[in-house]
């Protein structure tokens, strides 16, 4: 008979934050199909944005695979170690897929809340972003051609939004059998404010944009909604999903 649990709460409940969230996603104004998949978690625990490759066709069969690996990570679990097998196991889902099927792929990232601290792993160009007293900071750093570039110096940070390889990836899950993963880790405090999102959100809205809709609403649900109107007003020539987490008085 297995030994009982006991969950022991916290000295002091009211300075541990309660995470809760939303998600939306949108084929956006240009493309005929959505090949995003999103994951929300009403626990407040999981929470992740999958892109498919639309160029390599079947995005949506890539990203779907991505999002339903995720679904099986424990809440307890070592965070980064678990997410990389399980993006590890999506690759190779999605190669043998390939095989058959053609070639498809997808970028992601995901985030896990484990005692007030997120570990944030991604493969691609989805970012993840912490709004902390009212100035929002970039979590993740783009696998992208134009990014190289910029970290090399050979193009200034205010170029990459007119570069014309900006959306060339240089990473995703799915296309090569030996995939390079990033993690990060961040503690949280109550007040922030968290987004996932695909490039089809930062390809029209920049951080100055983002920080405006994120401060003024409410809840996640709505920053989602201000961001995807946002992204529409804009254009949408991309599918745009996004995920906002907020972390409330405990």
């Amino acid at each position: 008979m297995p030994a009982p649990i006991t969950r022991v709460p916290p000295l002091f409940p009211g300075a541990v934050p309660q995470f809760f969230g939303a998600g939306l996603t949108h084929k956006g104004l240009v493309r005929e199909r959505n090949e995003d998949s999103i994951l929300t978690d009403p626990s407040g625990v999981l929470w992740a944005v999958a892109d498919g490759m639309g160029g390599y066709g079947h995005g949506d069969v890539a990203s779907d695979i991505v999002i339903e690996k995720l679904t099986h990570v424990l809440d307890d679990t070592r965070a980064a170690q678990a997410l990389r097998a399980r993006l590890c196991e999506a690759n190779a889902d999605i190669l043998a897929r390939s095989a058959k099927a053609g070639q498809m792929g997808s970028t992601v990232v995901v985030m896990l809340v484990q005692n007030s601290t997120a570990t944030i792993v991604w493969v691609g160009d989805c970012r993840a972003y912490l709004l902390r007293d009212r100035s929002l900071r970039l979590l993740t750093r783009d696998h992208t051609v134009v990014q190289d570039m910029v970290d090399q110096g050979l193009l200034g940070d205010d170029q990459r939004a007119h570069h014309p390889e900006r959306h060339v990836i240089t990473r995703a899950i799915g296309v090569v059998p030996e995939v390079e993963i990033d993690a990060a880790s961040v503690p949280l405090v109550a007040g922030d404010r968290l987004l996932l999102c695909s490039d089809g959100l930062t390809a029209c809205l920049d951080d100055q944009a983002i920080t405006r809709h994120m401060l003024a609403a409410t809840t996640p649900e709505a920053v989602c909604d201000a961001l995807v109107i946002a992204a529409l007003d804009g254009g949408a020539p991309d599918n745009v999903s996004v995920v906002s987490v907020f972390a409330g008085e405990g």
